[in-house]
């Protein structure tokens, strides 16, 4: 036997070490080469054989560089900065499942070969790539040949939203673009792969269920296809705290498993024999192992399901090899499995979920016997220790969490997963072996979706379904964690009550608001489009809304809503749109369903698909010693069109804002002659810096200290124009541009000039961020 001090650690001591030193390097702002940090590991390993006591020290470096690694690969893995904007012929194969909405077809597109101008270049990956104009109807497993124009992968940056650009590191994507129009655009092959195996099972419900929704429902279930559902079905989803029900999760491909171990012990009990030739415990764990398997791939391995497949893996291998295995002990080997495999797992909020709620379950929740009652407890208080104990992360991740949750689980959860599930994987295997039984199956499976889809839209309208918080700080999210562990730990420790206190900092978070007579503005990053909220003391205005496309993505939604609610603002008092067009007003109808109350106002009322009162020059207010004017359009304007827009004036005691919306060089002398006296404005740039507008001379007239503009990265318009920024430029006038700096956000103090407080883009560096 080997010395004590030469054992190997523990799964349950490695897994922690191994996570502090993954999660430590999702905070630096740069990483070094990909060589450099496996070059490293190899002093590690040497310091960890030869220094046994530095092994848990060394396990946490060991994560460091291990995450460096592939953090650093994967940036690297990235489309050159040189090539965006440029037409790549790239030969690949569609990777998951194509979404089809009515602009366009996207997809994932795995790169394997690359040209330029004849010249192969060295890039591979995947790539998400829409395709407009009629795209052909698609297939999972289909390799083409392609003219792409693509960019590096670069999200909206808002208090409040997700980040889409360490999505996109975590899914390993290089490239984000479009298909191009050309004649060489050809399909090469159709292969085979498990997300056709998909598509087809997917198909096959949507032609054996008559009512569209169901069969979306059962799609999900069934293989993790989501395409079919709303943003509707997700607001639901989300108001009841089940969005891990809706697709394929861990808790389904436990189900599975089972499923497994009883059909390995139906062979059994046909064949007694062959008992004589393999052990019925080892054959039922390795069917356990196979039905999981099998589902987690038609899931798409999902890391929920992966999470899953580990620990039931680690489980029946130990059961095969006749040796117990402790729930603890099983966590922390798929854990190091995970991190093994993809230390960037990290970056998604399924990876904490799954791995909090479990590790909460196995440490707070005691057994209390055997038999029904003792099960429903467990149901019970598991639901209520998974909404109370998941409240952090959820928060930190999404911005908003349920309080009716707990009740939809309880209800949903065994419903979901004893009744529904088992009835779409029954379906699912008659499609394979006896299609005529699949039709009555998947009917009842559809039955009883629309049943429990009725009561979760019910319980969705209940008061609490949302529920939102302003912005975390990381030591709020720290202590209610550890608030969530002390109070569920188990009976006899003292003094349990007093984890409530550690919620505090996370329930009742600090609101820094502007004082009397001064103001705050953010000017959000809406792509190519705009939105700016006002933020008075105790005063809330929003002028324009960003963009909602035909796919269905509503920046109103997506990126303006959630910023309201990451800076504590609980009630909208006047929502503005400057004038129709999609880029200002698509996302009004979200935001008007969200805050009612507010007065509305619109440049083109008549054009508005909400109704709007118009705006019109001379219309004033005050807010907490902060003056409202709007200097355009004239009263009893007409027409359509940019000139249309509403131009708002925000004067506080320190400092005053201009809003211009898309004016032209036509309306904005009659702008600068109403400003009236005060001192110079900040600026909004007009009709997103095109060239028909921010003349030289309304530059000069207005004076700005300085200037926003809001823009998309690489738009098509070419906003701003260069010979705009070079007026800008001429007069002195320093821009910022959210295309770069995400959302900007200017305070104007009452006793100071008028500052800026926050480019979200460059507010916390990570290693994974596009900066200009």
């Amino acid at each position: 036997m080997a010395p004590a001090s030469r054992k190997p650690l523990a799964a349950t001591q490695a897994a922690p070490a191994l996570l502090v030193g993954v999660l430590a390097v999702q905070w630096l702002p740069v990483l070094p080469p990909a060589w450099l940090s496996i070059l490293l590991l190899l002093p590690v390993a040497v310091l960890s054989w030869r220094w046994p006591r530095w092994r848990l020290p060394a396990c946490v470096c060991a994560g460091a560089l291990w995450a460096m690694h592939a953090g650093a690969a994967a940036m690297e893995a990235r489309l050159p900065r040189a090539l965006e904007g440029r037409d790549l012929v790239v030969t690949g194969r569609i990777d998951e499942l194509p979404l089809r909405r009515e602009d366009a077809t996207r997809f994932a597109f795995l790169a394997e070969h690359v040209v330029l101008d004849g010249r192969p270049v060295p890039l591979h990956g995947r790539m998400m790539v829409s395709w407009y104009d009629g795209a052909p109807a698609l297939r999972p497993c289909e390799r083409w040949s392609l003219r792409l124009r693509l960019k590096r992968p670069r999200g909206l940056l808002n208090p409040g939203t997700a980040d889409g650009e360490r999505m996109a590191l975590q899914r390993r994507i290089v490239a984000t673009g479009y298909v191009r129009e050309d004649a060489g655009n050809v399909m090469l092959d159709r292969g085979g792969c498990v997300d056709g195996v998909r598509e087809t099972i997917a198909r096959g419900i949507v032609a054996r269920v008559r009512d569209p929704h169901d069969a979306a429902l059962l799609q999900a279930f069934s293989v993790g296809d989501t395409r079919g559902l709303s943003q509707r079905d997700w607001e639901v989803a989300r108001a009841n705290g089940i969005p891990h029900l809706i697709a394929i999760s861990g808790f389904h491909v436990g189900v599975a498993a089972v499923f497994g171990v009883w059909l390995a012990g139906a062979f059994y009990l046909a064949w007694p024999g062959l008992a004589l030739r393999l052990p019925r415990v080892q054959a039922q764990a390795a069917g356990a192992l196979l039905a999981a398997g099998v589902y987690s791939a038609l899931a798409g391995f999902g890391l929920p399901t992966v999470r899953t497949l580990l620990m039931i893996a680690v489980v029946a291998l130990a059961r095969c090899s006749r040796r117990g295995g402790r729930g603890a002990q099983s966590l922390a080997l798929a854990l190091v499995a995970i991190l093994a495999v993809d230390p960037l797992a990290v970056l998604a909020a399924g990876f904490w979920l799954s791995f909090t709620g479990v590790a909460l379950l196995m440490l707070c929740l005691r057994s209390r016997g055997r038999g029904f009652r003792a099960f429903l407890h467990e149901l019970g208080a598991g639901q209520i220790l998974m909404t109370v104990s998941l409240l952090p992360v959820t928060l930190w991740f999404f911005g908003e969490a349920s309080l009716v949750g707990a009740l939809s689980n309880l209800v949903a959860v065994p419903f979901v997963s004893f009744v529904i599930v088992p009835c779409v994987l029954a379906g699912m295997l008659c499609l394979g072996l006896c299609p005529p039984l699949a039709t009555p199956m998947l009917w009842l499976a559809a039955r009883l979706a629309h049943a429990q889809w009725w009561l979760l839209e019910t319980m969705a309208s209940w008061p609490g379904a949302h529920w939102y918080l302003p912005q975390l700080a990381p030591w709020a999210l720290l202590l209610a964690t550890l608030g969530a562990l002390w109070l569920f730990l188990p009976r006899g420790v003292p003094l349990r009550a007093l984890g409530l206190l550690l919620f505090l900092p996370l329930l009742w978070p600090p609101l820094g608001r502007p004082d009397a007579e001064a103001f705050e503005a953010w000017v959000l990053d809406v792509g190519q489009g705009l939105s700016v909220l006002l933020r008075t003391r105790g005063h809330a205005m929003l002028y324009d809304t960003g963009a909602r496309y035909p796919s269905g993505f509503d920046l109103g939604e997506a990126a303006v809503l959630p910023a309201i609610h990451a800076l504590g603002i609980v009630r909208l008092d006047v929502l503005m749109v400057s004038h129709a067009d999609n880029d200002h007003a698509g996302g009004a109808p979200a935001v008007v369903a969200a805050f009612p109350a507010a007065r509305r106002y619109a440049g083109e009322p008549e054009r508005m698909h909400v109704p709007m009162a118009a705006c019109e020059a001379g219309q004033a207010w005050d807010w907490d010693g902060v003056r409202f004017r709007v200097l355009g359009p004239a009263p009893g304007a007409t027409g359509k069109g940019n000139d249309r827009s509403c131009v708002l004036l925000v004067e506080g005691r320190g400092g005053r804002l201009l809003l211009t919306g898309d004016i032209s060089t036509k309306a904005e002398p009659a702008v600068a002659a109403a400003l009236g006296d005060g001192p110079p404005p900040v600026l909004l740039v007009p009709h997103h810096g095109s060239k028909t507008s921010s003349g030289a001379a309304f530059i000069d007239a207005v004076g700005p200290p300085f200037a926003i503009v809001s823009a998309g990265w690489r738009n098509r318009f070419g906003h701003p124009r260069p010979e705009v920024m070079a007026r800008y430029a001429e007069a002195g006038v320093p821009v910022l541009n959210t295309a770069d700096s995400g959302a900007v956000g200017i305070d104007f103090p009452a006793d100071a000039p008028a500052r800026v407080i926050g480019r979200w883009r460059l507010r916390d560096p990570r290693y994974w961020r596009e900066i200009p």
